[in-house]
């Protein structure tokens, strides 16, 4: 059979890149990016994944067929985005890349609590995105209540013991040092952090002002 799970064909990819030594810290990895956000962070370099529907959507069936011939070259597969919790069927995602023998990252906001709830079981790694202190989300996502969503995905990952990596992308524009100060504040709030500051890229950049 091409795929372990007829569900998880509905996956929307938009793109996959064959390895990678950066987006799982310490691990030889695939990344599978999902298509599809709903925040418009102005500083997104993944902006050609926004959209639900991508131009080049790639078929479940032939990541899983790539991922067969990796067996044995690979640590594991990171599902990053856009969002992937915006899929539907994540988790049969994840359960067909770990029949295969890999384990499985994440790349995320924390934008749909409930399904990182039922993900985050699976997983052997998470890299959570933290935008700005949870009460300022709207500046960055543009969608109101986006910190509340956050803050309730990052306490169930710090509650479930899942190795992970805290980062935020800073433009100055966007986020100034009072601004970090606050967010790493609610970090601690937490009994996390501080979060892993990333600098600002214009690659692939929507016309925002920002680039």
């Amino acid at each position: 059979m091409s795929t372990l799970s007829d569900k998880a064909d509905t996956l929307r990819i938009g793109g996959l890149q064959q390895w990678s030594s950066c987006d799982w810290p310490g691990e030889l990895v695939a990344t599978v990016f999902c298509q599809g956000c709903s925040w418009a962070c102005p500083y997104c370099h993944n902006a050609h994944l926004r959209c639900p529907k991508g131009d080049g959507r790639i078929a479940w069936s032939e990541v899983l067929t790539f991922l067969r011939n990796r067996r044995g070259l690979l640590d594991g597969v990171v599902l990053s985005g856009g969002e992937p919790l915006l899929q539907g069927h994540l988790v049969e995602a994840v359960n067909d890349i770990r029949a295969l023998g890999f384990k499985v990252g994440l790349h995320t906001g924390g934008s749909v609590p409930e399904r990182f709830a039922a993900v985050l079981p699976l997983l052997s790694w998470v890299g959570f995105d933290v935008k700005a202190a949870f009460d300022e989300y709207e500046g960055i996502t543009g969608v109101p209540g986006s910190g509340a969503d956050a803050k309730e995905s990052l306490t169930m990952l710090l509650l479930s013991g899942v190795p992970h990596q805290l980062r935020t992308t800073v433009h100055p524009a966007l986020l100034d040092e009072a601004a970090i100060e606050r967010l790493n504040a609610d970090l601690a709030a937490l009994g996390c952090g501080p979060t892993l500051i990333q600098e600002f890229r214009k690659d692939g950049v929507a016309d925002t002002g920002l680039a």
